[in-house]
């Protein structure tokens, strides 16, 4: 018979994997919610065309990574392959920026790039991001960034580094788009070749590109800093002023681009010494322009995306939580009927209860279930306790007893296993 495996570039997220996606997501949650932050969910796949627009037809994810397909009724649909466009269809399809108002959103959600597999880099993969709609000033691009960090930071992500840039405005890049062209024209026969596509298509993106014979040659070209307008110089400045009142250190980065079209003036990375070469772990910046070219009022914006995968790679290690806060064992099968009623009115209490008394399952292969499940509390229940109707609660870890009434179990188990109270 087949064996059926996941998709290349797809995995299974196991159970003893999950509880540390909870730890990143709940986190998310806490640290957005307390900059007024609210949650946004739009659906899995689109009509192609948002992303076409929003995400730009020359960037690399639109020509050759997202998952398109014409579904049954013939139209042509992808599965996102970023959250920004979704985020904003949203906004502009339900007029959620009425009235001139300021709207924070946070995503959560599995994403779609077909691209090679490698470690912390999947085809369906995972992404929480925000975005800031309704306001240029530069100081909301630094309160972004550093909150991003304050959230990574909560997470224990090690050794992280804050790279910044700007690729300026309409006027920078009118100046320094012949001076790249320029240079570029002079070296590209040294380039690969999705570079010399970059080179006609869109030459700021062959600043984007990894592949170290053309970091070679991207190392010489002009600094779009020397093509700075007035205005995109001094937004840069403040957006630093900012996050050096802030402290957060930064490292001022001329060749970082982005791999995306509609960014503006801003634009940072954040990286990770726990990951080797490939470190970024989050990345963003402003996007003014964006929303009027996806039909809603020109208002600007700024956000970033993470990569849940890659944050996990740079989190530290950490013992997995108990799956349940006490283990019942049942002394023998006579006594498995109680036990069940036990464990039920545990859970009615609000306790993580659980048991493995079925189909007359020894106590001791109980035992072992009880041990494998981490629960810092246990009971066992017998004959005796059942005729006296008197069970002791014991703690694992230091053999800690105490033994109470069965009208009062399921209250004083709850009592104890809240770790804002003892005993």
């Amino acid at each position: 018979m087949k064996e059926f495996r996941a998709i290349r570039g797809t995995r299974d997220i196991l159970p003893e994997e999950t509880w540390r996606w909870h730890i990143v997501e709940d986190s998310a949650r806490e640290v957005f919610g307390r900059y007024g932050f609210r949650e946004i969910r739009t659906p899995i796949f689109e009509a192609s065309e948002v992303f076409v627009k929003g995400t730009g037809d020359t960037t690399d994810i639109v020509q050759k990574e997202m998952y398109s397909f014409e579904d049954l009724g013939g139209n042509q649909v992808t599965l996102r392959p970023e959250g920004t466009p979704p985020v904003i269809r949203a906004h502009v399809e339900h007029r959620l920026g009425q009235g001139k108002s300021i709207d924070r959103y946070y995503y959560c959600g599995p994403m779609f790039r077909y691209e090679r597999p490698q470690k912390g880099r999947y085809r369906q993969f995972h992404q929480i991001g925000v975005e800031v709609l309704g306001v240029e000033a530069p100081e909301v691009d630094a309160e972004v960034i550093g909150m991003a960090m304050a959230w990574l930071q909560a997470l224990g992500v090690a050794d992280l580094t804050l790279r910044l840039n700007t690729v300026g405005d309409e006027e920078t890049w009118a100046a320094y788009r012949t001076a790249l062209v320029a240079a570029q024209a002079d070296r590209l026969d040294e380039l690969c070749a999705d570079c010399q596509r970059r080179h006609v298509t869109n030459p700021l993106r062959v600043l984007d590109c990894k592949k170290p014979g053309c970091q070679a040659v991207i190392a010489d070209m002009p600094s779009i800093h020397d093509s700075l307008s007035a205005e995109a110089g001094a937004h840069f400045h403040r957006v630093q002023s900012s996050l050096e009142s802030a402290g957060v250190p930064v490292v001022v980065d001329p060749r970082m681009v982005r791999g995306l079209d509609y960014y503006r003036l801003t634009v940072f990375e954040v990286a990770s010494g726990a990951l080797g070469a490939q470190d970024s772990v989050l990345g963003g910046g402003r996007y003014d322009g964006l929303v009027g070219r996806m039909g809603g009022d020109d208002v600007p914006g700024v956000g970033f995306a993470s990569g849940v995968e890659r944050i996990l790679l740079a989190m530290p290690e950490s013992e997995s939580a108990p799956i349940t806060d006490v283990f019942v064992v049942a002394f023998d099968e006579e006594s498995s009927g109680k036990v069940h009623d036990i464990v039920q009115g545990m859970r009615a209490a609000g306790v993580r209860a659980l048991t493995q008394a079925y189909d007359g399952r020894s106590k001791r292969s109980q035992g072992k279930a009880a041990h494998r499940s981490g629960a810092p509390w246990q009971i066992v229940v017998g004959p005796d306790e059942i005729a006296a109707d008197r069970y002791t609660l014991k703690r694992v870890d230091d053999g800690y007893e105490k033994t109470v009434e069965g009208g009062e179990l399921a209250a004083i188990a709850a009592r104890l296993t809240r770790p804002s109270n003892s005993d």
